[in-house]
C-alpha cells in the first residue's frame, strides 16, 4: 500500500508517538492496512485515533442523525398535521419523499440557503405557468408541480423546525449546522488532524479542513497524479486542481502529493466480452498470468454487485480470498420468498376468492419448512396438479394446507402491523430448524429488519398498508448485506470501486467497465433541474462523473497490470458500450493497450445421440414386456427408442404440470371422453335419429361430464383460450354426431357394437415355428357396424396421413420403420386383433381413423394399394424383433436442422 506507507513514514518522521494524531479517512476500510503497516514498522506505541469525515462533522454539531425509515415516518407525521392539498396517505407520500429528501440534503450541503432554492423552484414553476395557457384545468401536470413546490416551501421548513426540537438532523442539516460551529470547534480543539486521500469535499467539509489548516491543527495528504492533475481537460483532476489553489497551501505548507506514476510502464488489457456473466469466466485465465499465486497484491473490482456470485464460482482455487462487498440480502432465496408473500397478501387484499397457483407455489418451495411441512406440501401440489387447478379456492387451500407450520402467512392479514408480527414469529421459529449457515444468516437478518421496522412504526398511529410495509422492508433490506469472513491483509481482494479508496494494488482487474456503470451517467434521480443545480452550485452528474473518473485513474495509476473487462452485448439497460474512460486512456495516454475479444462460445452439452445397451437386466424387462405389447408402444419406439426405453423399461412417466392453457393431449381427451359418454349410452343398439338429435341437444351436459372425468375445474374453461378450446371441442363433437345422423337420414344402418373395447392376450407369433410370441393388448375407441361392415375406429387429434399402404417384397421387412406410418401401423394391429376375436369371425371388417381436425369428413379408412394384412404384420413383427434383439441398442433419434 504505497500511499498509506508514505503517510505512515511521514507521520513517524514528525512524531514517534502517533497517538498525537487524529487520522481522518474517506472510509474505514484503510484502517486495517494502516495497522498492518505499523506492525511491519515494529511500532509499539499507542495507535492514532481514526475518524471518517462524517463522524467528525457529527461530533461538531452534536445532533442525533436521522435518516431512512425513521425519517420517513417522522416526516409523514409532520406532513399530515399540515393538512396540505393533496393530503397524501403514507403510500403516496413514499412515492415522492425519498427523492425529495435527497434533493433537500443537497440544498443544505451545497447551497447557501435551502429556503432560497425552494423559493426559486416555486417561482420558476409560477413563471412556467404564466407562459402556458392552461385554460380551466385545475389538475394538469403543470398545476400539480406548481402546487407541489408551494407545499414544499411550507412542509420542509416545518420539518426542519420539528427535527431541531428533537435534536435530530438529516445529513444535510448536520452540514448546515456545522457551518456556524466549525470556527469555535477548531479553536478549542487541542489536537492535530491528518486528512488522507480526499478528493471532493462538500462546502462544509472544505471549510473544516481549511480552518484547521489556518490554525495549524491539520495537514492534508492528497493522492494525485500529474497525468490528470496537469491536464485541464482531465475531469479526474477537477477537485484536486481546485484544492491546489487554496491559500492555506504556501511555500512552507506544500500541497502533498502529486506524483508521476501513471506514465510508468503498464500492461493494460481491454477485454470485449460477449455477455455479462461471461466476464467472470475470463478471470481464471487472467489469474494464470499473475506470478504471485498468493494474489496478495491483486484486486478484483466489481462495478456490478450482481456479478459477485458468478465471480466466486470461478475463484474456488484461490486459497486466500477477502470479500469486502458483502452479499446483498435481497439476492438470497428467502428474500424472494418474502417478496412472494407480500405479493400474495396484496392479491388477497383485493378480495379475490381464489389463489393463483403461481402466487402460491414459489412460497411453498422457497420458505424454510418445519417437520411435516414437506408431506403437506407434496399432497397439496399433487392434488392441484392432478386436477389442473389454476385458481385455487380459499376453502381448498384451508382444507389441504391448514396444518402447515406457516399457514397464517398465507391467510389475508388484518393489517400490515399484524402481518409484520406474523413474520417475526415465523423467523423466530424457523431459526431452530436445521438450516445451513447462509440460510440462517439470511433469516436472522430479516428477523432483525422486521423488528427494527416494528419498533420504528410503533410510536405512530397511522395505518400501514401492505404495499407500504413492503416498501419499508425493501428499503431496509436493500441496504443490508451478509458479510463474508476472510483475511483482509493477504490473498485476493474482491471489492467495489469505493472500497478501493487509498489502497493500491499491483494487479487490478475491473469488471463491467461499461458506460452507465463507470461513470453512472447523467440519469440523476432528482426533482431539481440541471440548470438550477448549477445556479446554486449543487452537484450534478458532471461532478459525479469527475468523482468516478478520479477513483478510476487513482486505482490504476500505481498498478503494473490492469485488466479492464466490459460487456459488449446490448440487453435491457445495458447498451453494450465500453466506458468512455477506456476510450480516453486509449486515445490520450502513451500506454500501449492490448484489445482482446472474448466470444461467448458455449459448446453443446452433447452432440452425440444417447445410446442404451441391452444389458441382461434390460432383456429381463423386455421379456416381461412381451406379455403386454400395445400399438402405442411400437409407435413410441418408432418415434424415439429412448422414449420407449424410459417409459416401458424404466417405467418412468412425465410429472403432472398445471396447464393454464389446455394442451393438445387434454384437448383430445376432452373430445374423446365426451364421445365416450355419449356413445356408451347407445352401445349394443342400432342408432336412431332421435338418439342423435337428443345427444346434440345435450352436448354441454356431456362435455361437462368429460371435464369432471379429466378432474378439471369448470372455471378453467370459463375465460380466455380455454373457453375457445372448449367451444372448438363442442363443435367437433357436434360435427361427429351430425355426420352419424346424416348417415341414418340417408338410409344407412349404424349399430354401436362397443366403446373403448379392451383386448388382451392376443398372440402374435414371431417365428414360423410358433415357439416365440408376444401378447397384444390395448383399447379400441369405437367398434360399430355400418350396413353390415364392422368398422374399427380410432380417434385422433392429428390430421390423417399415409393410410394407403403400398407394401411389396422389397419394402415388406421395414415398411413401418418410420414414425410417419404409425397411424397405418396401429390400424393394422387393430385389424389383426379383430380377426382373431371369434365374435367377428367371417364378417367384413374395415379399419379407419376419425380425425378431430376434420371431423365433418367422417372416417378415413385404411386401404391396401399393394400387399395385404399378412405382409403388413411381417413388418410389425420385425419392429418387435428389433426391440428384442440384444445386439441392437436403444439409440436416440436426433433431428437435424438446416439453416
Amino acid at each position: 500500500m504505497k500511499f498509506l506507507n508514505k503517510i505512515v513514514n511521514e507521520l513517524l518522521s514528525q512524531n514517534a508517538d502517533l497517538s498525537q494524531f487524529n487520522i481522518v479517512l474517506p472510509g474505514k476500510r484503510p484502517i486495517v492496512f494502516i495497522k498492518q503497516i505499523l506492525e511491519d514498522h515494529h511500532y509499539s506505541g499507542f495507535l492514532p485515533n481514526f475518524f471518517t469525515i462524517e463522524e467528525l462533522i457529527i461530533e461538531i454539531v452534536d445532533q442525533q442523525p436521522i435518516q431512512g425509515i425513521a425519517l420517513w415516518l417522522f416526516s409523514f407525521e409532520v406532513y399530515k398535521k399540515l393538512n396540505l392539498i393533496p393530503n397524501d396517505d403514507f403510500a403516496d407520500f413514499l412515492k415522492w419523499f425519498p427523492t425529495l429528501q435527497k434533493d433537500w440534503d443537497d440544498m443544505l450541503k451545497f447551497s447557501e440557503s435551502d429556503d432560497a432554492v425552494l423559493q426559486y423552484m416555486f417561482d420558476e414553476e409560477r413563471i412556467k405557468e404564466w407562459a402556458q395557457d392552461l385554460g380551466d384545468q385545475t389538475d394538469g401536470p403543470r398545476k400539480k408541480f406548481l402546487n407541489f413546490w408551494r407545499n414544499m416551501t411550507i412542509f420542509l421548513p416545518e420539518l426542519k423546525r420539528k427535527l431541531k426540537d428533537k435534536n435530530w438532523a438529516t445529513p444535510g442539516m448536520i452540514h448546515e449546522g456545522a457551518k456556524a460551529k466549525i470556527a469555535d470547534y477548531v479553536k478549542n480543539k487541542d489536537q492535530h488532524f491528518v486528512f488522507c486521500g480526499f478528493n471532493a469535499f462538500t462546502p462544509v467539509e472544505e471549510l473544516l479542513v481549511r480552518t484547521m489548516l489556518q490554525w495549524n491543527k491539520a495537514q492534508c495528504f492528497f493522492q494525485g497524479d500529474r497525468y490528470y492533475f496537469d491536464d485541464e481537460r482531465q475531469e479526474a483532476g477537477k477537485f484536486l486542481r481546485n484544492h491546489f489553489t487554496w491559500k492555506e497551501f504556501t511555500d512552507t505548507r506544500h500541497f502533498q502529493w502529486i506524483k508521476d506514476d501513471f506514465s510508468k510502464p503498464k500492461n493494460i488489457k481491454v477485454y470485449e466480452v460477449s455477455g455479462n456473466v461471461t466476464q467472470t469466466k475470463v478471470l481464471p485465465d487472467i489469474f494464470k498470468d499473475i506470478n504471485n499465486k498468493t494474489f496478495t497484491n491483486t484486486a478484483v473490482v466489481l462495478l456490478d454487485e450482481n456479478l459477485l456470485p458468478a465471480s466466486l464460482d470461478v475463484m474456488h482455487q484461490v486459497e486466500n480470498l477477502n470479500i469486502t462487498m458483502g452479499f446483498p440480502l435481497k439476492n438470497l432465496s428467502f428474500s424472494n420468498a418474502i417478496k412472494q408473500l407480500f405479493y400474495l397478501q396484496k392479491q388477497l387484499e383485493q378480495n379475490k376468492s381464489t389463489y393463483y397457483y403461481k402466487d402460491l407455489f414459489p412460497i411453498l418451495e422457497e420458505l424454510p419448512k418445519a417437520e411435516g411441512d414437506h408431506d403437506i406440501i407434496s399432497i397439496f401440489k399433487t392434488n392441484i396438479e392432478e386436477r389442473n387447478i389454476v385458481y385455487i379456492s380459499r376453502k381448498l387451500v384451508k382444507e389441504l394446507l391448514e396444518e402447515l407450520s406457516y399457514f397464517d402467512l398465507l391467510q389475508k392479514a388484518k393489517s400490515g402491523q399484524q402481518f409484520l408480527d406474523l413474520l417475526i414469529t415465523y423467523c423466530q421459529k424457523i431459526k431452530w430448524l436445521e438450516l445451513d449457515d447462509i440460510q440462517y444468516e439470511n433469516v436472522s437478518h430479516f428477523e432483525n429488519s422486521f423488528k427494527i421496522i416494528k419498533n420504528q412504526i410503533s410510536p405512530y398511529d397511522f395505518l400501514i398498508k401492505m404495499d407500504t410495509l413492503e416498501v419499508l422492508i425493501n428499503q431496509h433490506v436493500n441496504t443490508e448485506s451478509i458479510d463474508f469472513q476472510g483475511e483482509p491483509l493477504k490473498g485476493l481482494q474482491v471489492m467495489g470501486l469505493l472500497e478501493t479508496r487509498l489502497l493500491n494494488f499491483e494487479n487490478v482487474i475491473l469488471l463491467s467497465v461499461n458506460e452507465g456503470k463507470l461513470p453512472l451517467g447523467n440519469s440523476q434521480n432528482t426533482y431539481i433541474p440541471f440548470d438550477i443545480r448549477k445556479h446554486f452550485e449543487m452537484h450534478t452528474y458532471l461532478e459525479n462523473d469527475s468523482i468516478y473518473a478520479y477513483h478510476f485513474y487513482r486505482l490504476i495509476q500505481d498498478a503494473e497490470n490492469v485488466h479492464l473487462l466490459f460487456n459488449a452485448l446490448s440487453s435491457g439497460v445495458n447498451t453494450g458500450e465500453k466506458s468512455r474512460f477506456i476510450t480516453q486512456i486509449m486515445m490520450e495516454s502513451k500506454h500501449k493497450i492490448e484489445n482482446i475479444i472474448v466470444e461467448n462460445s458455449s459448446e453443446p452439452i452433447s452432440s452425440q445421440a444417447i445410446e442404451i445397451e441391452k444389458t441382461p437386466t434390460v432383456m429381463q424387462q423386455l421379456e416381461l414386456w412381451k406379455e403386454k405389447v400395445s400399438a402405442s408402444h411400437l409407435t413410441s419406439y418408432l418415434y424415439n427408442p429412448i422414449d420407449f426405453y424410459l417409459s416401458k423399461i424404466l417405467k418412468t412417466s412425465e410429472s403432472d404440470e398445471i396447464e393454464e392453457e389446455l394442451s393438445i393431449r387434454n384437448y383430445g381427451n376432452l373430445v374423446h371422453y365426451t364421445l365416450q359418454e355419449i356413445y356408451d349410452l347407445f352401445k349394443g343398439k342400432k342408432l336412431m335419429e332421435a338418439d342423435l338429435q337428443n345427444a346434440i341437444k345435450n352436448i354441454d351436459y356431456y362435455v361437462n361430464s368429460a371435464i369432471e372425468k379429466l378432474k378439471h375445474q369448470p372455471e378453467f374453461y370459463e375465460r380466455g383460450m380455454n373457453y375457445i378450446h372448449k367451444s372448438i371441442a363442442r363443435r367437433v363433437i357436434e360435427d361427429i354426431l351430425k355426420h352419424d345422423l346424416n348417415l341414418i337420414k340417408t338410409g344407412n344402418t349404424l349399430e354401436i357394437i362397443d366403446i373403448e373395447r379392451r383386448f388382451e392376450k392376443i398372440d402374435l407369433y414371431l417365428d414360423n415355428t410358433k415357439t416365440d410370441k408376444v401378447s397384444l393388448l390395448g383399447f379400441i375407441d369405437r367398434i360399430d357396424r355400418l350396413n353390415g361392415t364392422v368398422r374399427i375406429i380410432d380417434y385422433k387429434t392429428a390430421k390423417i396421413k399415409n393410410l394407403i399402404i403400398k407394401i411389396n417384397e422389397e419394402n415388406a421387412d421395414d415398411y413401418f420403420q418410420s414414425s410417419d406410418r404409425k397411424q397405418a401401423l396401429q390400424l393394422c394391429i387393430y385389424e389383426y386383433v379383430i380377426q382373431k376375436l371369434p365374435e367377428f369371425s367371417g364378417q367384413p371388417i374395415s379399419t379407419g381413423i376419425w380425425s378431430f381436425a376434420d371431423a365433418k369428413s367422417g372416417v378415413a379408412s385404411l386401404s391396401f394399394a399393394e400387399g395385404n394384412l399378412n405382409d403388413a404384420m411381417k413388418s410389425v413383427r420385425n419392429i418387435i424383433l428389433e426391440i428384442l434383439n440384444p445386439d441392437i441398442s436403444f439409440v436416440e433419434n436426433t433431428k437435424s436442422y438446416t439453416y
